[in-house]
């Protein structure tokens, strides 16, 4: 018998005659109340998703980062317990009940799934956690949906007085679509932190002959820009020869490149700031420093 899609409901299988009990006991684990999946598989966070849907009866709706998973976001961290907005007095293990009220339009179905909206995603994820945590999540959001701020304002503006809204309307103010990885919004965080302009993020150089680079972020009337450097960039031989010939293209067009790396966010993020800093004083635009 082949192995069925998962998650799925055992009493739906039994009855639809694709699973014997045995085969139910010895091929398959419950991770929900009648909510199976073949053992020894690890669950990613729209596996976790779609399995707590499943065991609200179909009910619920997926809400908060798990919505995000099914919305396209990345970076998740598959251990969290998946959400679910329904109103119930039920439990289950790795499952987080909400009870909010959600808005006609805030509501949305992928592949037959009841999951928030983008924008109520955003709304959500920005009430939920701790400032810097709610961007990193509301940036990953809006580079896989696109959603606009004006949807998000709009969600914001139907729920006035909602609890946590201060941040949530900072945590948005802060946000940018254009950030790639948790890394680069953690960068981006840190320079604004110190003072230092506005960013423009996913910056594309051209030269006569084409097309040169995309760079994380930066201040192109300055030609100042800001690469945080993941882990292939050192590891990675080609990758490392194609950063060499990158960076000798982009100086030669006068760009002024800093690169910063998870070492430095965690340990010196000073030299990142004082890095950028005097790039900019280079190209002419002195930075007061924050205290």
């Amino acid at each position: 018998m082949d192995v069925l899609a998962w998650p799925f409901l055992g009493s739906e299988a039994r009855a639809a005659g694709l699973v014997t009990d045995h085969r139910l006991r010895t091929a398959y684990v419950a991770v929900h109340r009648n909510v199976y999946v073949p053992r020894d598989v690890a669950l990613d966070a729209k596996d976790k998703a779609v399995a707590a849907w499943l065991w609200s009866g179909r009910r619920g709706v997926v809400a908060g980062l798990w919505a995000a998973a099914l919305l396209g976001s990345r970076w998740i961290d598959g251990h969290l317990p998946a959400e679910l907005n329904r109103p119930s007095r039920d439990k289950a293990n790795g499952i987080v009940l909400h009870s909010d009220a959600l808005a006609p339009g805030e509501v949305t179905r992928i592949r037959g799934i009841a999951v928030t909206t983008p924008a109520r995603t955003v709304y959500d994820l920005g009430r939920a956690t701790d400032l810097h945590t709610a961007v990193i999540r509301i940036d990953a959001l809006r580079h896989a949906t696109g959603v606009h701020m004006a949807q998000i304002n709009a969600v914001i503006a139907r729920h006035p007085g909602a609890r946590w809204v201060r941040r949530l309307r900072r945590a948005v103010e802060l946000s940018d679509g254009g950030a790639e990885s948790p890394q680069e919004t953690r960068t981006r965080l840190l320079l604004v932190a110190h003072g230092l302009p506005p960013l423009t993020t996913q910056i594309e150089v051209r030269a006569a002959y084409g097309f040169v680079a995309r760079l994380d972020m930066g201040w192109p009337a300055y030609r100042v820009a800001v690469e945080f450097d993941g882990a292939q960039h050192w590891t990675d031989p080609r990758q490392r020869s194609r950063d060499i010939d990158r960076m000798a293209e982009l100086t030669a067009l006068g760009w002024s490149v800093v690169r910063a790396s998870g070492e430095m966010l965690r340990d010196r993020p000073h030299v990142i700031v004082q890095r950028v800093r005097a790039a900019l004083r280079e190209r002419g635009l002195v930075v007061e420093e924050t205290r």
